[in-house]
């Protein structure tokens, strides 16, 4: 695994209790870039002293509006593998390893599966992605994508779908990809989304959004 081409992409918002294992732990097979998307502790900093790239929102865009923005910055930078994972403690860095073996093997696209799903809007729309396009767990914060994917679309997210947008259309488009089992570590504190009815509201009208947005686009036409 050739540390240099492959990016992990953090979005953060007040995790200064977390982030420094993560950034140091990611180092090992990945550069981090860490998007510290409006926190109000120290994350930003932590991170920045652990070794991260950090990009920084100075407002609280949102999980979406952050990895658009840490994608966009590992494509500058020529990363040919991206790799999202959450900044909370819950993936466990050494997961990379076998995600990025998997993309050697051959394949575009590798999707986290939890054990567990932690809302009864993720388990409905688990079972529409499954049907649809065969993902297992679409929710899940920790996926690995050749730039490639990224480049053909133009962006991760443009209509807050929750990290799913540009999955669903790799698979739309044709491109290969594989899922990986694995088991969440437990939290340190508590879910950044706090209002459970909310969240899971958010997460519906996401899933019937992915109905109509996702575009099939001709690989000759890549940005």
């Amino acid at each position: 695994m050739e540390r240099s081409r492959v990016a992990a992409v953090i979005p953060t918002l007040n995790e200064s209790n977390t982030i420094k294992d993560i950034v140091c732990s990611v180092k090992k097979f990945a550069c981090p870039i860490v998007v510290d998307d409006g926190s109000i502790d120290q994350s930003g900093s932590i991170a920045k002293e652990a070794g991260a790239i950090v990009v920084t929102h100075e407002n609280n865009l949102g999980y979406d509006q952050a990895i658009n923005s840490g994608f966009s910055h590992a494509n500058s930078l020529g990363f040919k593998i991206v790799l999202t994972l959450d900044g909370d403690g819950q993936h466990n860095p050494e997961l990379i390893r076998e995600f990025i073996k998997v993309i050697d093997d051959g394949f575009d696209l590798v999707l986290g599966v939890r054990n567990y799903q932690q809302r009864f809007a993720e388990y409905l729309f688990s079972i529409f992605t499954k049907s649809r396009y065969g993902i297992s767990d679409p929710l899940c914060g920790i996926k690995a994508y050749k730039i490639e994917i990224y480049q053909h679309l133009g962006h991760f997210d443009s209509y807050n779908s929750f990290g799913t947008e540009l999955s669903f259309f790799a698979i739309k488009n044709g491109y290969k990809f594989k899922e990986l089992p694995f088991s969440l570590r437990r939290r340190k504190d508590g879910s950044r989304f706090n209002q459970a009815l909310r969240t899971n509201v958010n997460i519906l009208k996401a899933m019937l959004k992915s109905v109509n947005r996702i575009k099939v686009i001709p690989k000759h036409e890549i940005l």
